[in-house]
Parts: structure tokens; sequence; C-alpha cells
């Protein structure tokens, strides 16, 4: 329910990155008619207690063959952000991407089991579809072979196909995701969760399913060869009207505070409470009965030889940097593999010129190059970075265990947070109620202190710290 589907109007398949278009017989997970080597499902999926092992996929702040990432703390306490790039994902021509928003006591365990568990749970999908297709690429190769160009019915239904099968993996892989963490042992997502944008790119393809409030855009060039920014998902807040409906069908209700008016949050219908910022999540169970829910948005893109980078980032970014500003940032930069950095960099800047009164969000920044290319590692350490960052988190966090109806998109910044002069206005302030870990000596803060920072939920529910209670 609520999940809507958008694809390109034409979908081809391709040899390549941004290479010649080839019909889109079987393109659907691995290659048609090609010799070269794959990789199996069991020489992917290992224990999740390896996956930081893997040589194609980082999450801490560094880079790969074709991207960077970079996550930076806030002044809200710990980081609730959480990042991955996953190159030879089931393929070598396929890049799994993700960037996972945490929110709640436990919001910052929630998108880390997020971000190490959802590719498995795609992969695995997207295996399982292969498997059932047994040896078809030959098949496959024959129809190709036989193909004259006009038979357009067969490649309709070909890009039927191929958007149907990658959005029934997304759609799985997702819901599995949450189910999994209804039931984890040890995590408590009564109250805490996770929003998540997640793109896949093979070849020209790109697939993108997504939650929440976190964002995609794509860098590319218009015919006068100027770099413009394309939205590619969509913030899924509960002021949406597809969104706003199915949340009070269901019992939920939607509105902004007084001192917040451009916020609308869900609540329980019986309860101020939890004022969540954001129509799908995942975890957030609480709220699961009332409307919010987990299921994603899925859109299928052809990319062109026009298209240089697509950026994934949480709204620590969104919240001050606006899509065209992110563009040239990225665009701009002395060198790629420093991109996503001076991103984050930025945003941080612009939280202190725009809100000096507030406690700057959590950032979080995947940039992928879609050429492949990146600078050689020697730009890459003049820029700042070393063996060491590649391996450990920037902002002093130690390395986390793995364990734990068409929209017209917004080209502004996100709106979830006001300025201290809309605050004096308003005449209130909010506190923080994310981080459930206490906040250092130096890190502490009150209302007294003028934070102005919208939070992404307001606060917990009566009866969850009863709940809490019998639990401990």
């Amino acid at each position: 329910m609520g999940c809507c589907v958008s694809t390109s109007s034409r979908s081809t398949c391709s040899s390549g990155s941004n290479g010649d278009m080839a019909t889109p017989s079987c393109l659907e997970i691995g290659f048609c008619g090609k010799k070269r080597a794959r990789r199996t499902f069991s020489d992917h999926v290992i224990s999740l207690h390896h996956l930081s092992s893997l040589p194609s996929r980082i999450f801490t702040n560094g880079k790969s063959r074709g991207s960077c990432i970079f996550t930076q703390q806030g002044r809200k306490g710990i980081n609730q952000d959480a990042m991955v790039v996953w190159e030879d994902f089931m393929s070598e021509d396929m890049i799994f991407c993700g960037v996972f928003d945490g929110h709640g006591p436990q919001g910052h365990l929630v998108a880390r089991k997020v971000r190490d568990t959802l590719p498995v749970k795609l992969l695995s999908f997207l295996h399982s579809y292969e498997s059932k297709r047994n040896g078809s690429a030959k098949a496959c190769l024959k129809r190709n072979l036989k193909s004259d160009g006009g038979d357009s019915e067969k490649d309709m239904s070909s890009e039927d196909k191929l958007n149907s099968t990658w959005k029934e993996a997304f759609m799985k892989a997702y819901k599995a995701m949450d189910k999994e963490l209804s039931s984890h042992p040890k995590l408590d997502c009564f109250c805490s969760g996770s929003t998540s944008v997640t793109i896949v790119k093979q070849g020209s393809n790109l697939f993108m399913g997504y939650i929440g409030d976190s964002r995609a855009i794509m860098g590319s060039k218009d015919s006068n060869d100027s770099m413009v920014a394309i939205q590619l998902t969509v913030d899924l807040k509960p002021d949406l009207p597809r969104e706003a409906e199915r949340i009070k069908q269901c019992k939920g209700r939607v509105f902004a505070l007084q001192d917040e008016p451009e916020v609308s949050r869900v609540w329980l219908p019986f309860d101020d409470a939890p004022g969540l910022a954001m129509a799908r999540a995942f975890g957030d169970f609480c709220l699961k009965e009332y409307g919010v829910i987990s299921i994603p948005e899925f859109s299928h893109r052809l990319l062109t030889d026009r298209d240089q980078f697509i950026v994934l980032a949480s709204d620590g970014v969104w919240d001050v940097l606006s899509n065209e500003e992110v563009v040239e940032i990225v665009s701009s930069a002395p060198t790629r593999s420093s991109a996503a950095r001076i991103l984050v960099n930025s945003a941080a800047r612009e939280w202190k010129l725009k809100y000096p009164t507030s406690k700057m969000d959590d950032c979080a920044v995947v940039c992928l190059f879609l050429d492949g290319k990146m600078d050689s590692e020697s730009d890459y350490e003049e820029q700042g970075f070393s063996s060491a960052t590649i391996q450990s988190n920037h902002s002093g966090n130690p390395i986390e265990s793995d364990d734990g109806q068409k929209s017209e998109p917004s080209l502004q910044r996100n709106f979830t947070v006001r300025s201290s002069e809309e605050n004096e206005i308003n005449g209130a302030v909010s506190v923080d109620v994310e981080d459930g870990t206490a906040p250092a000596d130096d890190q502490n803060w009150l209302g007294l202190e003028g934070v102005t920072r919208v939070n992404s939920l307001v606060q917990l529910p009566r009866f969850s710290e009863e709940r809490s209670k019998s639990n401990s």
C-alpha cells in the first residue's frame, strides 16, 4: 500500500557504463551474450561478520574505484548516519550505494544494521531470480541475434520485465529488512528507525529504492555543457498528499507544531507523540499500524553520456544546501576523491551561517562518478586523506561493528530546520531527543541555549517509556 512506481520512458541495455545500447532482452540481472566471467552468488554473499573485509565494499570515510564517501558527526550526540558503496555487486558492472539516517534512541544502530543487511537481502532476491532463469542467457542471445530492431512489442515487454524484476527485488528486500528489525532480539526499534536511499547502477541502467527524507540527485550537462541538478528521489514527508491520505486512513494524525509550521509530523491517534517528520521509515513500529510504512518508492532511469555523477546524502546536507549548490560543490572539487568531504565541510559552514543557534545535524555523503574514474593515490593523500582515514571515521567515532500521481521534486533546501529569526518570532525552542546515549559534558544542551534544530522525533510515547522500564 502506498507504493508508487515510476520508470523512464524508454529503457535499453548497455554493454558498458555509458556505452552503446543493445536490446534489453536479459539485462535484468546478469550478462547476456557476454563471455566475461561472472561471480556467483556464493562468491559474494558471506557472513555479515565478514562484510567489512570485502575489498569492493567501503562504509567508512574513503574512496573506491569510482566513488568517495564521507560522514561527519553533528553536535547532537553519536553519529546516526551510515553509508555504503559496494562495487562488483552481483556482477562486475554493478554498483550498490546507500545512505541511511537513523533517528530515535537507537537510531544509530538501526542505520548501521540496515546498511549491512539490506544490500545482502537485495542480493539474495536478485540471485533467486537469476537461479530461476536456469540458463536462459543462451536463449536470450539467440533472440538478440534474430532481432532486427523492429520488434517493438517484444522490446516493450522486455522493458516491463526489467522494471518488474528490479521493483520486486527492492520491495522484497525492504520488506524483509523491516521484518528482521521487528523481531531483532537486541535492537529496540519501537521508537527508533532509519531512512534509506539506495541505488544500483548496472551499465547504463540506474535502479532506485528509497524511504524517508534522505535524497539522491544527479549532476548532468545540459545542451550548453553547463552542469545542472536533477533530483532523482522525492523526500517522503507526511505533508505529501498521498502520504497524508494513507496515514489518516490508518487513524494516524498529520499536523505541524505551532512553532514549526513548515514541518509536518506523524502522531499517534491517542497521544501527541512521537511526531515523526517522515512518512516512511525502517523501524518506528509504534507508528506502523497508523500509516507509516517501509515500502519503498522505486524508479528506473536510463543514464546518458551527459550524466556525470550521483550524490546521495542525509538531510543534514539538504537542510542547508540546495540541489544546485551540491552539484556546483561536487563538480568544482579539486579532486574527485575529495568531493564528499568538501561537500560535508560546506554543509557544516552553512549550518553555522544560516542557523547559528542550531546544533548541526549529522551529515553523510556518497559521490558516485558515472564514468568510473577516480584520482591517483597521490592526489588522494594531498587532499588530507591517508590510509588511516580510510579505516576510521573522520568525526572521531570508532569504527562501528557490522552487527551493530507524479510528484514534483523541490530543488530547494529540505526545510527541516528553522532559523534563529524564525525561532524568535515563534518564541519556542526544541530540544534534541534522538540520541539515546548520554552526551559528553561539552555536548550538553538545554532549551535555554537556543537549540533550534527540528528533530525527526519530538518525544517518545508514554507507553513506550513504560515498555522500556518493563524490559529493563
